[in-house]
C-alpha cells in the first residue's frame, strides 16, 4: 500500500487529531465517575437518579457504535468525524453548565450519541495513514488511547474535583474537541460516499433494543437486587428478544445491517472474544483496586489514584514494544505472553490484604499494565489480517462495540459478586464468634469486649473487614481463570500472512 505525498505531510497532524478524539471518547467512559457525589448535591439527585449520569453514556455509546460503518459509507468519513467531535465538544460544554438532573442526563446522551464513532473512526484513520509493514506500530499508538483513558480517568478526575469543581471533568475536553475538529476540517481528506446505500432500520432497531436492554440490566441489577426484580427480568427478556430477532434477521435479510461475513472471518471473530475478555479484566480490575484502597486502606483519592498510574506507564511501555515486535514474529505468542501475565498478577493480587505495601501495588500494576498493553496489539494485528480494507470501519466498531460490553459485564459481575460474598463470609465468620470461643472471652476488658455495644459493633466491623476481604480474593481469582480461559482461543486465530519482499511476518491487512 502506498500513501500519497500529500498525506505523508499531513500525516503527523491527522495522527494527533485522531488520538485527542480516541482520548477524550475513552476518558469519559471513566472520569466523571470520582465526581458523582459532588454531582449529587449540585443536582438535588438521590444515589440512585446521579448513577444515570454514567449509564445514559454508556447506553447511548454502545447503542451508536454498531451503524458507524453504514454512516461513513453513506455520508464520508470526514462528515461524520467532523460531526462526531463538534457534537461531542458541544454536549461536554452543556454537561459542564447543567444545572438540573434532567439537563444532565440528556447532555451526557447526547456525549454518548456523537462519541460513538471517535474511537472506531480513529482506529480505521490511523490504518489508512500507514502501509503495511508500519500497522503495528501505528495500532500500538492508537490503542494507549483507548488503554490510558479509562486508567488515567478517575486519577484525573479526582484531580480536577478536589483542585477545581465537578464541572472541570467535562470542560477539559473543550480545548482537545476544538483543536481536533479544525485539524480533521483542514487536513483529513474527503473520502469517496455511497449514495445510494440502504439503512437497515429493523436490524439497528433489534439491535439497539438488545444492547440497551443488556447495558440497564447490567448497570441496575446491584441496585434494584438483580432478579429479585421485575425491572431486571423485564430487562433481561427485551434483551433476549432484541438479540434473537437481530441474529435471525441478519441471516436471512437481503442486505442486513451488520454484514453476516464479517463473523466468517476466523480472525475478526476471535478477536472479538479476545477483546471482551480484555474489556472484562481492564475495568474491572480497576473498578475493585480503586474501592479496595479507599475503603480498605483509607487512601485518600488522589493517592488511590497516584499507585494505580504506574499501571498506565506499563501499558505504554508494552505497547511501544509489541508496536515492534508484532511485525517480527507471531502475534498469537505475544497474546499468550499478555495472558500470561495477566494471570500471573491476579493471582499475586489474591494475596492482598490492607497491609500491602505500595510497592507491591505499583509492581503489579506495572506488571499488569505490561500484560494488557502485549494483548491489545496483537488482538488489532490478528483481527485485521484478513479482513477486506472495506470492512474495517464495521471491523472496528465491532471490536470496540465487543470491548465496552465486556467492560460492563466484568464491572457488573464482579461488583456483584463482591456484595453477595461479603455477606456469605460474614455469615460463616461470625459462627466463630461465639462467647464459648476462648478467643472471644480473652477480650473480656479490652475495646473488643463483646459484653458491651461498642464492643460488639467493633468486632462485627472487624469481621465485616475480613469477609469483604476474602470477596476481593474471590473475584481476583475468577478473573485469573477467565485469563486462562483465553488462552485456547488465541489457537483459533490465523498467523497473519507475510507481506511479499519481507522476511518476517507482518499485520497484513488488505
Amino acid at each position: 500500500m502506498s500513501i500519497s505525498p500529500e498525506i505523508l505531510r499531513v500525516r503527523p497532524i491527522i495522527v494527533a487529531c485522531a488520538m485527542m478524539a480516541t482520548i477524550m471518547q475513552a476518558l469519559d467512559t471513566t472520569i466523571a465517575n470520582v465526581a458523582l457525589p459532588y454531582m449529587q448535591g449540585s443536582l438535588s439527585a438521590t444515589q440512585d437518579q446521579i448513577n444515570w449520569v454514567l449509564t445514559s453514556y454508556i447506553v447511548a455509546a454502545a447503542i451508536m457504535t454498531p451503524p458507524v460503518g453504514w454512516l461513513t459509507a453513506r455520508f464520508g468519513r470526514k462528515t461524520v468525524f467532523l460531526a462526531g467531535v463538534g457534537g461531542f465538544t458541544v454536549a461536554s460544554m452543556l454537561c459542564g453548565i447543567a444545572t438540573s438532573l434532567e439537563a444532565m442526563v440528556f447532555y451526557r446522551l447526547l456525549q454518548g450519541v456523537f462519541g460513538a464513532a471517535l474511537v472506531p473512526l480513529s482506529q480505521a484513520v490511523m490504518f489508512d495513514l500507514y502501509p503495511e509493514e508500519q500497522r503495528g506500530s501505528a495500532m500500538a499508538m492508537w490503542g494507549m488511547g483507548v488503554m490510558l483513558g479509562p486508567i488515567l480517568g478517575p486519577t484525573l478526575g479526582g484531580w480536577l474535583t478536589e483542585t477545581y469543581n465537578w464541572r472541570w471533568v467535562f470542560f477539559v475536553n473543550l480545548p482537545f474537541g476544538v483543536l481536533t475538529f479544525l485539524g480533521f476540517l483542514f487536513f483529513l481528506p474527503v473520502s469517496q460516499r455511497a449514495q445510494n446505500l440502504r439503512f437497515d432500520w429493523f436490524g439497528f432497531g433489534m439491535l439497539s433494543l438488545g444492547i440497551g436492554a443488556l447495558q440497564m440490566m447490567l448497570d441496575r441489577g446491584e441496585q434494584v437486587n438483580w432478579f429479585d426484580s421485575g425491572e431486571i427480568w423485564i430487562y433481561t427478556v427485551l434483551a433476549i428478544i432484541g438479540f434473537y430477532t437481530f441474529i435471525v434477521h441478519t441471516i436471512t435479510a437481503k442486505e442486513p445491517f451488520i454484514s453476516p461475513s464479517l463473523f466468517r472471518d476466523r480472525n475478526l471473530a476471535g478477536g472479538l472474544v479476545l477483546m471482551f475478555v480484555v474489556g472484562i479484566v481492564l475495568l474491572a480490575t480497576l473498578a475493585l483496586l480503586t474501592p479496595y484502597l479507599q475503603n480498605l486502606m483509607n487512601y485518600p483519592v488522589m493517592t488511590a489514584g497516584l499507585v494505580l498510574a504506574p499501571r498506565g506507564m506499563g501499558t505504554m511501555f508494552a505497547m511501544m514494544i509489541a508496536g515492534r515486535l508484532v511485525q517480527r514474529m507471531d502475534p498469537r505468542i505475544l497474546l499468550l505472553a499478555g495472558f500470561s501475565m495477566t494471570a500471573f498478577v491476579l493471582h499475586e493480587m489474591t494475596m492482598f490484604t490492607p497491609d500491602v505495601s505500595q510497592f507491591t501495588i505499583v509492581w503489579t500494576g506495572v506488571v499488569q499494565g505490561i500484560g494488557l498493553g502485549f494483548l491489545f496489539v496483537p488482538i488489532q494485528t490478528l483481527a485485521f489480517a484478513t479482513l477486506p480494507p472495506h470492512q474495517r470501519t464495521d471491523g472496528a466498531a465491532l471490536i470496540s462495540l465487543t470491548r465496552n460490553i465486556g467492560s460492563s459485564v466484568g464491572i457488573s459481575v464482579v461488583t456483584f459478586l463482591l456484595i453477595r460474598n461479603t455477606t456469605v463470609n460474614h455469615a460463616d465468620l461470625v459462627q466463630y464468634v461465639s462467647p464459648f470461643s476462648e478467643a472471644v472471652r480473652s477480650l473480656a476488658g479490652t475495646a473488643l469486649d463483646p459484653a458491651n455495644l461498642p464492643g460488639r459493633a467493633m468486632l462485627d466491623s472487624l469481621v465485616t473487614e475480613q469477609a469483604t476481604i476474602i470477596a476481593y480474593i474471590d473475584d481476583f481469582l475468577l478473573m485469573m481463570w477467565v485469563a486462562i480461559a483465553a488462552m485456547p482461543i488465541v489457537f483459533l486465530t490465523r498467523r497473519p500472512p507475510r507481506t511479499a519482499g519481507q522476511a518476517a511476518p507482518h499485520a497484513a491487512m488488505d
